[in-house]
């Protein structure tokens, strides 16, 4: 069974509230690709978006100097509320329960597996590279809002060019190595180190554009940014 992994951002998940209109398309989408693919699963982690930044800010308001740690805890417990949802949402595909610990002994039953925030110090983008080593995957697909990582933030930047492709060493030199509760970065920089030391490919793409997405499942021309 070939397993692919997909970091599915919060922010399209739920970029405020639950995006229902999205989540139901995505598995139409998704559903008719396994059924057309019997030899491929899915792994869906799940990030906090909308929920999770709402809280923290809150969080903060209350307790300026709260500490990372707070801040993340409060952050999982959205991407579990969120996976909680698409795993629902899935149905009969996902029998498995939501997984919180990527390192747990995990039996995957069914053709999807939804996976949430393990812990403080990363993002569940993290949690995406570990279930990709744990089950033989050798590509995380990073769904998030942008179409493309660019050389430079383009909100700031408006030389800023698209990238099609770029290397970890480059990439890393972009991101910097620390992560910060919230971060808005392309991929996490703790997940980004552990996946160039697996020597695992990560493509980045607009997780709203589910066609797209199909395309990359199905390993047909795509509209993203490889990191190898």
């Amino acid at each position: 069974m070939k397993t692919k992994v997909l970091s599915l951002g919060g922010s399209i998940v739920a970029p405020e509230f639950p995006d229902a209109q999205f989540v139901a398309e995505f598995v139409l989408t998704v559903s008719a690709f396994l059924e057309k693919n019997e030899d491929s699963r899915l792994i869906l982690v799940v990030g906090g978006g909308g929920p999770a930044r709402i809280y923290q800010n809150a969080l903060r308001k209350i307790v300026p100097n709260t500490t990372s740690d707070s801040a993340d805890w409060v952050g999982i417990m959205a991407t579990r509320l969120n996976a909680q949802f698409v795993k629902a949402s899935f149905a009969e595909l996902c029998t498995d329960d939501v997984v919180t610990d990527p390192t747990a002994q995990i039996d995957f039953r069914g053709r999807i597996l939804v996976a949430a925030g393990w812990k403080p110090g990363f993002s569940t983008d993290n949690d995406a590279v570990l279930l990709a080593q744990k089950f033989g995957a050798d590509t995380v697909v990073n769904l998030s809002n942008i179409e493309k990582v660019f050389t430079d933030d383009p909100k700031k930047n408006p030389d800023a060019k698209p990238l099609d492709k770029i290397t970890w060493s480059d990439f890393r030199k972009m991101v910097g190595d620390e992560w910060n509760p919230g971060k808005n970065c392309p991929f996490d920089p703790i997940a980004s180190r552990k996946a160039q030391e697996l020597g695992l490919k990560v493509i980045c793409a607009l997780g709203r554009d589910i066609k797209n997405t199909l395309a990359i499942l199905e390993e047909r021309d795509f509209t993203g940014t490889t990191i190898c």
